[in-house]
């Protein structure tokens, strides 16, 4: 939990200090609505007027029919008001177990697991999933044959964060709610694909609009380039509209699938500490593309030696492209060039990495579900 400092407002509670990444708009309805702090005080406390802090207050109070936001705030307001005589006896063993609310997230975990999930989000069809009881959220998206396919799972506290942050909004409420990213998101989205582009290369001029920029590396000079590309459109997706002559999909469920589980894999993988890895390396060469195990999160090892595993299986031609195309995103007409194919033959060496890529995972798991994470 960020902040230790504690305050105590004009009603006798008490309140820590709330988490930086919580917005502006938000704090004034909690204090408004925790400490009973009136309208003209917190105006005062701001700087601003008192009807620019009552209409954030009426906004989320309105709000509040949203599950992910109204639970957020409940989160929210028992973690970080409470009355002088709850506090007192929080240090103290409780008589039976009681249970433990999650802790609430940074603002550094929240923005690593949104650069993961604001990407799927931004792809066509693309929603998130989240029952009343459910401890994780499902991003999916419809693929070309009507199948939904599953390409991410995020924790409910950080699909709760951004939908306070109105990074995403309900569209479909019911036993199930449905939730798309909204314009602020995918303004948070490039704002962190931009930060991600500076840390990677240092203090380097912002990409442009929903583009991203990975490492590569070329075999005779090198050189370290940049490969580019419409975050909204992966040439996966693309591929799985097209259809063959007599009006199949040129791209099965099955094949989308186990590509999508490769490129959520590699994502994973890139949660941890930054560690010294040539995929390029790994693929022509057969030696370890990775340093010290020991500077790397558990979760995020696991994800690696996936990819690894079904890279190795794949082997350097079939490997190349599905790590350029599925993971890299880098467009079919591109990865032809650099791999010396002619025009239009990657589509077909793709569907074939992607038709043994689904045997290996076959293979390895006895029957695997498309569900990652």
């Amino acid at each position: 939990m960020e902040g230790d400092v504690i305050k105590t407002d004009t009603a006798g509670r008490i309140c820590s200090a709330l988490p930086l990444w919580v917005p502006k708009a938000a704090r004034h309805y909690l204090v408004h609505i925790e400490t009973g702090s009136s309208i003209r005080e917190l105006a005062r406390r701001s700087g601003c007027h008192a009807s620019t802090v009552l209409r954030q207050v009426r906004r989320f109070e309105s709000l509040r029919d949203d599950p992910l936001v109204d639970e957020a705030l409940r989160r929210l307001g028992s973690s970080h008001f409470a009355s002088s005589s709850e506090r007192s006896t929080r240090g103290r063993k409780p008589m039976t177990a009681a249970f433990n609310p999650p802790q609430t997230p940074t603002e550094e975990t929240i923005d690593r697991e949104a650069r993961r999930v604001l990407r799927r989000l931004n792809e066509p069809g693309a929603c998130l999933a989240i029952a009343k009881d459910m401890e994780k959220a499902v991003v999916a998206r419809d693929s070309a044959d009507g199948r939904t396919i599953r390409t991410a799972v995020l924790d409910r506290e950080i699909a709760e964060a951004m939908a306070l942050k109105d990074w995403i909004r309900c569209h479909s409420q019911g036993r199930v709610a449905r939730y798309r990213i909204t314009q602020a998101g995918r303004s948070a989205l490039k704002r962190l694909i931009s930060q991600d582009e500076a840390d990677r290369h240092g203090f380097s001029e912002a990409p442009m609009a929903f583009a991203d920029q990975h490492r590569d590396y070329d075999d005779d000079s090198k050189s370290r380039r940049g490969i580019r590309y419409n975050v909204s459109e992966s040439p996966l997706t693309t591929l799985a509209r097209r259809k063959e002559k007599d009006g199949s999909p040129f791209l099965s469920a099955e094949q989308v699938a186990a590509g999508e589980r490769l490129r959520e894999d590699f994502e994973l993988a890139q949660l941890g500490p930054r560690v010294t890895q040539n995929w390029e390396k790994f693929l022509i060469g057969g030696r370890e593309a990775f340093g010290p195990r020991s500077e790397t999160g558990n979760g995020s090892q696991k994800a690696r030696d996936r990819v690894a595993a079904a890279l190795a299986d794949l082997g350097p031609g079939l490997g190349h492209v599905a790590l350029r195309c599925c993971c890299f995103l880098e467009g079919l007409e591109m990865t032809e060039k650099r791999m010396g194919w002619s025009a239009r033959s990657g589509k077909i060496v793709l569907r074939i990495a992607l038709e043994r890529l689904k045997r290996h995972y076959d293979e390895r798991e006895d029957g695997w579900s498309p569900m990652i994470g």
